[in-house]
């Protein structure tokens, strides 16, 4: 019997397409309205378009953590970076749970990799309705030992056909993070007051270019076009956000779209595994859990 490569679910005037390689979110519309980027199935995501990114989200320096006064060498995925980047689950097949008309249940052991030595079940419910998207992820610790844990979502918003240019962003978010040239911390994060990274006000996206988390937010990001908008929330467990415009001139756009807008929920910035920074501790048994959704 062949395998489902992936799902639709539908309610509300809202239509979800769900992968199952990822568990990534391959689009979403409202009564037809593309609320984000979309590819076709059976191809792999551009940019990492809607994936789950765990149990690490952004880059891992050198591949590189210690934990428990133990040294775990990650396979480095990066040859440019040097990094290892975006965890073990963005490539992997989930088991579908529980499948219906408005929402669908994935689930993955993300199992033992180099530098990965402690046993993680991952559960993730899309479900659509009146009130839009709503994403519940849950991680659970099935090993005998403390683990470390950061997730992240590869989410990028999208008003119907308004290009880039012609929308504006509204991000609550009161810090910006900088980076190194090898986009990992660079220093603590700082104010956005007085400088290009605050958005806490609406503000047009032509020509700018952004490849930056930012922290103390208030978990709401909004891209507004001429004609509509699309609206991302997330719950506190969800205290950074990485924005990314993907653009041709820099070798990063998005297959027919060119200029696309990223806005990734994570509950810890790149290299957290490396600096500790927010990582969540998941004992024995433990269960961590976390929200957004669309609109």
């Amino acid at each position: 019997m062949s395998v489902q490569p992936g799902f639709t679910i539908a309610a509300g005037g809202y239509v979800a397409e769900i992968a199952r390689t990822g568990a990534g979110l391959r689009g979403l519309r409202r009564n037809g309205v593309a609320l984000t980027e979309e590819w076709p199935l059976g191809e792999k995501p551009p940019l990492s378009a809607g994936l789950v990114l765990a149990p690490w989200p952004g880059r891992t320096e050198d591949g590189i953590y210690t934990w428990d006064d133990e040294v775990h060498h990650l396979t480095v995925t990066s040859d440019v970076t040097g990094t290892a980047d975006h965890g073990l689950v963005r490539r992997a097949d989930w088991d579908d749970v529980e499948i219906a008309p408005d929402a669908v249940t994935l689930a993955h052991d993300v199992g033992r990799h180099p530098g990965w030595p402690f046993d993680l079940h991952l559960r993730l419910r899309y479900g659509v309705g009146d009130d839009g998207l709503h994403c519940r992820f849950e991680a659970v610790n099935t090993g005998t030992t403390d683990l470390p844990l950061a997730v992240g979502f590869h989410t990028y918003l999208r008003v119907g056909d308004a290009p880039v240019d012609a929308c504006t962003l509204e991000l609550g978010a009161q810090q910006w993070q900088p980076l190194d040239a090898r986009l990992l911390p660079d220093g603590a994060p700082r104010t956005v007051e007085g400088t290009v990274y605050d958005f806490r006000t609406p503000r047009s996206l032509d020509g700018v270019q952004i490849d930056t988390p930012f922290t103390e937010v208030t978990g709401r990001y909004v891209l507004r076009g001429p004609d509509g908008q699309a609206e991302l929330w997330t719950a506190p467990s969800l205290p950074w956000a990485q924005v990314f415009i993907a653009d041709p001139a820099n070798g990063k756009g998005y297959p027919d779209r060119g200029r696309a807008v990223a806005v990734e929920p994570m509950s810890a910035p790149g290299n957290a595994l490396h600096t500790g920074t927010d990582v969540i501790r998941l004992g024995p048994g433990s269960v961590w859990s976390t929200e957004w959704g669309i609109r």
